[in-house]
């Protein structure tokens, strides 16, 4: 068996930017292309009161899974159906409440009929993603997203390559102008995103915070003695002081404690020996803006009460927002 030549590797580099090249030209093409038919398929997947079905076979068909994924997670109920399942009992999934995206770059795909034949006799919204425009996917679908005539990236022309790519942009188009639609905030994408890089990056410090009874809080006439008890109870190491009105007004730390060390501290009120106008956070807050506040400055602070209009809601602990995973 005869050895294969290997090529060197500057031949590797040149059909990678080749490939490249060929699928950004087609991008560009597919761009400049984008008509009304584009809003009329994002009119038809925002008025779905069910989910969007994403179908498709052989690489048209993981393409339809990540868009499904993608979709499904930015505010857009979506579900991969395979066609040929569909064809077994999978048709169940698909409802008059969805809507129907189908890819198939010839749109002759035959694993595709039955799904087509059961949209069209419930009244199903079809779109149709293809670069035929003439096929029997399109010819039967209610809008037709037409991938621009562009070679694929494949030197023989044959593996998909390039009509993937258009197929995979396309679908974050749709995803993204659905986002903008639904006014899709990074509060919902927090919900749902809750695990991993990016669930932590859009924690809230209302969502890690202690509340309720296990706030360390004290009057400012409250004497010393009683401080002390709230501090060591607690288990935070301070203690907020809040005036008549409930609004917080300073804070006791143990460093507090040491500049007023003296054998009449006990005796002594809050208001005395706190410190005033300490820093707070809301709620609202990100858990990243905590950990910056409360590593700010020449002396590091370990707690921050949370407030609202000027009143303790809670308090978060640094240790809080290294198990949340934020640093």
């Amino acid at each position: 068996m005869p050895l294969r030549t290997i090529p060197p590797l500057n031949a590797d580099l040149e059909a990678a930017r080749q490939v490249l090249k060929t699928e950004a030209d087609a991008l560009t093409l597919a761009a400049e292309g984008l008509d009304g038919r584009f809003t009329q398929a994002v009119d038809l997947l925002y008025a779905a009161k069910g989910r969007v079905i994403v179908s498709g076979i052989g690489k048209s068909g993981h393409v339809a899974r990540k868009i499904a994924a993608t979709l499904a997670s930015t505010g857009t109920p979506a579900q991969y159906v395979h066609p040929g399942e569909a064809s077994h009992g999978d048709l169940g999934m698909v409802t008059e409440a969805d809507a129907v995206l189908v890819l198939s770059n010839s749109g002759e795909s035959r694993e595709l009929s039955d799904l087509l034949v059961h949209a069209k006799r419930n009244g199903i919204r079809l779109i149709a993603m293809t670069a035929r425009e003439d096929s029997t996917l399109a010819t039967h679908a209610d809008c037709v997203l037409v991938l621009p005539n562009a070679p694929e990236a494949c030197p023989m022309g044959l593996a998909p390559t390039t009509s993937t790519t258009l197929m995979l942009a396309l679908g974050d188009g749709l995803a993204v102008a659905l986002m903008g639609r639904r006014g899709f905030s990074k509060d919902d994408f927090r919900v749902l995103h809750p695990g991993g890089s990016l669930g932590q990056a859009l924690l809230r410090v209302g969502d890690i915070m202690h509340s309720g009874a296990g706030l360390p809080l004290a009057g400012a006439n409250a004497l010393m003695s009683d401080v002390l008890i709230t501090m060591s109870s607690k288990g935070f190491g301070t203690a907020g002081v809040t005036d008549h009105d409930g609004k917080l007004v300073g804070i006791i730390t143990d460093g507090d404690l040491r500049r007023h060390m003296s054998p009449g501290l006990t005796a002594q009120t809050a208001a005395a020996v706190m410190t005033r106008s300490p820093a707070t956070i809301s709620p609202a807050a990100l858990v990243a803006e905590a950990v910056h506040i409360m590593n700010a400055g020449p002396k590091r602070i370990t707690c921050l009460f949370v407030t609202e209009a000027q009143r303790p809601i809670g308090i978060i602990h640094i240790h809080d927002c290294l198990r949340a995973g934020t640093k």
